[in-house]
């Protein structure tokens, strides 16, 4: 641990405590909300402990408590959690060996992912990765595990505004990406698909439903690589090659011009010089 203080910078370890108080948080919000929904207190704080993926969990109770199946909110949990596939390919070298790689997998989270890619060595992210890791997965359950109290006290604990720091955590980390405009097609067709059909089929399933908008950025964009124009050699000649053809044309012009003056000077001396000789003899 001392050697992970040592590797990392001062503003790395700001960074990581910031994430662990923002996700302390959501934590809180995620347990008062288990609870007061009419979950047992120790079910939030297993989770948050077996899975460690607040995301999936949110899905997996708020499936639970719409009234959906439980097989329903298993699927919708690994679905949102298969995002860590990537993630584990993208992190190979600083997951560990042995042992060690049941555990880095286990504190595998978009926390953890983001701070190591942000280091610029493979000593970096190591260490970026395991504190951030660990540090998410204590804080995660301690959150959770307050929030579990909290609710059983507080008859309504969505009273502090608690319910909506991680829709609000979401929207922040969405809004960057809908920039793009094939992204922002994407999401509004997925949200009138899961809007659509939410009458019609149980909970869960209509959010699962609006991932088939996925396709519609897959093919999008094989459209536009498909439709960019391949250029054929030689035959759009950038203006400045023609520019530069151009001069060389009438540099060489001018130095053709040259030559011929030269030419015809010598010849001239060349006539001229008999007549001085015999000028010369008489």
């Amino acid at each position: 641990m001392r050697s992970i203080w040592r590797t990392l910078d001062r503003g790395v370890l700001t960074g990581i405590a910031a994430i662990c108080l923002a996700v302390a948080m959501i934590g809180v919000s995620y347990g008062a909300t288990a609870v007061t929904a009419g979950f047992p207190t120790w079910l939030p704080m297993l989770l948050s402990v077996a899975v460690v993926a607040g995301g999936s969990e949110f899905v997996f109770l708020g499936i639970l408590t719409a009234g959906g199946s439980l097989i329903a909110a298993v699927l919708a949990g690994l679905l949102v959690n298969a995002r860590h596939v990537p993630y584990g390919l993208s992190v190979p070298d600083v997951v560990g060996t042995g042992w060690r790689r049941l555990v880095g997998t286990h504190v595998m989270n978009d926390e953890s992912v983001a701070m190591a890619l942000a280091q610029p060595d493979r000593t970096r992210r190591r260490a970026a990765y395991w504190l951030c890791g660990l540090a998410v997965l204590a804080a995660w359950p301690l959150g959770a595990a307050v929030g579990a109290m909290l609710g059983s006290v507080v008859p309504n604990p969505n009273a502090f505004g608690l319910d909506a720091v991680f829709p609000a955590v979401l929207i922040t980390l969405v809004l960057p990406a809908l920039r793009d405009r094939l992204t922002r097609t994407a999401a509004l067709a997925g949200a009138a698909i899961a809007a659509i059909s939410t009458p019609f089929l149980g909970a869960g399933l209509p959010v699962l439903l609006a991932l088939t908008a996925v396709l519609l950025v897959v093919r999008r964009a094989g459209e536009a690589d498909s439709a960019d124009p391949v250029d054929t050699p030689g035959t759009n000649m950038p203006a400045e090659t023609s520019d530069t053809a151009g001069m060389t044309g009438r540099a060489g012009a001018v130095d053709s011009t040259d030559v011929d003056m030269r030419a015809t000077a010598n010849k001239a001396e060349m006539r001229s010089a008999p007549m001085v000789s015999s000028g010369t003899h008489t």
